[in-house]
């Protein structure tokens, strides 16, 4: 077996709710650096680390547990007392943490030397307080003012701060006040005292305040963890999701992790009714907020798994759509929003995202979101339901998505802080024109019009469902008159491919980029013009054998560790697989699934990361991170339901009671039994096998009238 080089960023990140701690794998948060304890976008910790008369321990392992507990195995180095001499490695500290709203902290010390041993343990704590943003910047501001007291009579550590009227605040001491602590030059301290073959233990309690609200830490200790934290969702989604058995392990493992990251990432939220509903959050650790075309994308993605995060994406996204124009925020009537924040700078207007609404695609795509939630749930009431909201994105794709009555949808953002690019592809320089120089002001995306196309085709089958069968055909006439403007002003004859905008001038930008792959999706491209599509993505300078690139290699720009103008992002891939099935190129289809899955296969625990480097695959070679890439990020976990989607060929009709499947197993997957798979109120479980060139099923559980083979 070749050895595998594992892949992944050299930190440990662990969250629940809107709490995350990342630090070194050693537990310790470095100053300055981005680690810190994280709370409501807000960073209270900003240092943290543990001396043993002044010195440092020496890692030996650490990691993540599980999403909300890590554990971290520490050594000492030699250190004097006034005892004598400890000699190095005969101290072992185990540090444990668990979070759940505040953060739980055990410290568990064992003298595995021949004699006894006094000495004091320290904690260095540091609180800066500063905004997410700033901190991901690199460019932090104080405006308020930080205060720290010391109690030593209930033995809590208090450091607050204060800007007007925001404040957060975090509380950091023993649980019950023992063992005693003092603290001193910054440092919480304890009399450690320990015979050989002793232990001792403490468990540190943070418990962290948002404007006088409350949150506080797990009680319980690490080993009890497991059993006490608010899992029971997770569990419940775990249990209810669609599972797989197959002999390619390395799929197997890719899916498995998928499912684990998706639950782990659930993100409570009120949606109508003031219910609580979960939606996925974007990914950590910078993106634990309410975002919506990541959320809507991941919906998609998971239909097939279970439809619980879609339907909650939907509710909450319809409840905070826009209603009147704020060109601060980019908003407009019936627009979905993009990003909302809670940090300092939220509060006080200093960004837009209270909520920011600089998107242009996530409109089509909550129309496409519900009609997948109602093909695979059958749920007419869900349609009636959201109709205020899908009638207020359609007026917002007539009237402001289309800026200037052209027949595309353009964007460009009104804010004095808002985003110049505005779909999936949203850094600064993410659309240069073929020379390299970057496309400024109102941009027409090509896959913003696939999107539009697909959004008015699934709402003119909505109508028909409710009895508006003139309502239909408008929109199927208005998508009729959009798929033949497109191909008129997008397609190239020359390159033999689409560009990948209109300028403000409606001059075509002729990069080569992944974007056109989204259009296939869609179904927006005429049938004679998909494979020189897919021949132009499956070429060297596109595909680099760990998935598609953003950006052509060949493009003055391209810079396979850039963001979005080279590298590989699986959600990228994912949606152009499922494009390159839905016009028959199965096989090229199954190639970027396989690129897929050997590629999570050497980051650590299988976990997809929000993207990696597009360097060219080389024999025995390994994907090579994206430093800062999120990690698990949702729509890069739920690449995985969207890639076996593409292999199978599941097409959801519960409506009808049917789900049309168009199976062809690759050589690399010779097997996969899908079970628990949710159509309607029907169950699932079909076995799929590869005999020769052909691919067989067979329904083991469920109606086999329903499933229909295409």
């Amino acid at each position: 077996m070749p050895f595998k080089v594992p892949v992944g960023p050299a930190q440990i990140v662990i969250h629940q709710g809107q709490t995350v701690l990342v630090s070194e794998l050693n537990g310790q948060i470095e100053y300055p650096s981005d680690k810190g304890l994280y709370f409501c976008d807000t960073r209270l910790l900003s240092a943290w680390a543990v001396y043993a008369n002044g010195e440092p321990w020496d890692l030996l392992n650490g990691g993540a547990v599980s999403y909300d507990v890590a554990r971290i195995f520490l050594t000492n180095r030699a250190f004097a007392t006034e005892d004598g001499a400890v000699p190095p490695r005969t101290l072992a500290l185990a540090l444990g943490r668990f979070v759940g709203g505040g953060m739980h902290e055990d410290l568990d010390i064992t003298n595995h030397g021949l004699k006894p041993v006094r000495f004091n343990l320290e904690i260095a704590l540091r609180c800066d307080f500063a905004d997410i943003f700033e901190v991901r910047a690199g460019h932090i501001v104080r405006r308020g003012r930080i205060v720290t007291e010391w109690s030593q009579i209930d033995q809590r550590l208090r450091t607050t701060y204060r800007n007007a009227d925001f404040h957060r605040a975090v509380a950091v001491g023993p649980r019950d006040g023992t063992p005693e602590a003092v603290y001193a030059n910054g440092r919480l301290s304890f009399e450690v005292k320990l015979a050989p073959g002793k232990a001792w233990h403490c468990c540190l309690l943070y418990e962290m305040t948002d404007c006088g609200r409350g949150f506080a830490a797990p009680s319980c200790c690490i080993l009890q963890a497991p059993d006490a934290h608010a899992a029971g969702t997770r569990a419940d989604w775990r249990r209810s999701a669609l599972k797989i058995r197959t002999g390619n392990e390395e799929f197997y493992r890719l899916f498995r992790q998928a499912v684990d990251d998706i639950a782990a990432l659930e993100l409570p939220h009120v949606g109508s009714n003031r219910k609580k509903r979960l939606i996925p959050a974007a990914g950590l650790p910078w993106f634990l907020a309410l975002f919506g075309r990541d959320s809507l994308i991941t919906s998609l993605q998971t239909m097939l798994a279970d439809p619980a995060f879609g339907l909650g994406t939907l509710d909450v996204l319809g409840t905070l759509q826009a209603h009147a124009r704020d060109d601060d925020r980019d908003a407009e009537p019936g627009k979905i929003l993009h990003e909302m924040r809670h940090g300092e700078l939220a509060h006080f207007k200093l960004i837009p995202h209270t909520p920011y609404y600089g998107t242009a695609d996530a409109t089509p795509l909550y129309l496409i979101t519900l009609h997948s939630a109602w093909r695979w749930t059958g749920n007419r009431a869900l349609l009636e339901h959201h109709l205020p909201t899908a009638e207020a994105c359609l007026s917002w794709i007539d009237n402001y998505g289309d800026r200037d009555g052209d027949g595309f949808q353009e964007y460009e953002t009104r804010s004095p802080a808002g985003y110049e690019n505005m779909a999936w592809k949203d850094a600064g320089d993410a659309v240069p024109y073929p020379d390299g120089t970057l496309v400024k002001g109102p941009k027409a995306l090509c896959e913003l019009q696939g999107y539009v196309y697909a959004a008015w085709t699934c709402m003119a089958e909505i109508f028909d469902a409710l009895g508006q069968g003139d309502r239909a055909e408008v929109l199927r006439a208005k998508a009729l008159a959009l798929f033949q403007h497109f191909d008129e002003a997008f397609w190239d004859e020359e390159t033999g491919f689409y560009a990948y905008a209109l300028d403000g001038a409606k001059r075509k930008v002729l990069t080569v980029a992944s974007n056109p792959g989204h259009c296939l999706w869609s179904g927006i491209v005429s049938p004679e013009r998909a494979g020189r599509i897919v021949t132009r993505l499956m070429a060297p300078d596109m595909w680099s054998g760990w998935g598609i690139r953003t950006l052509s290699a060949r493009h003055p720009s391209y810079n396979p560790h850039s963001y979005q103008c080279g590298s590989v992002w699986p959600h990228d891939n994912a949606i152009i697989a499922l494009g390159f099935k839905r016009y028959g190129y199965a096989a090229e289809a199954a190639c970027i699934a396989r690129d897929i899955s050997e590629a999570a296969s050497h980051f650590l625990l299988n976990q997809l990361p929000e993207l990696y480097a597009g360097i060219q695959r080389e024999p025995d070679g390994f994907p090579v991170q994206y430093l800062g890439a999120n990690v698990p990020q949702a729509w890069a976990a739920g690449s995985a339901f969207m890639l076996l989607q593409a292999i199978l060929g599941l097409q959801p009709d519960a409506p009808r009671g049917h789900l049309h499947i168009d199976p062809l197993l690759p050589p690399w997957l010779p097997d996969i039994t899908v079970t628990d798979l949710r159509l309607g109120s029907q169950r699932f479980d079909i076995r799929f096998w590869r005999a020769g060139e052909a691919t067989h099923h067979e329904v083991m559980r469920g109606d086999k009238a329903a499933i229909r083979r295409r």
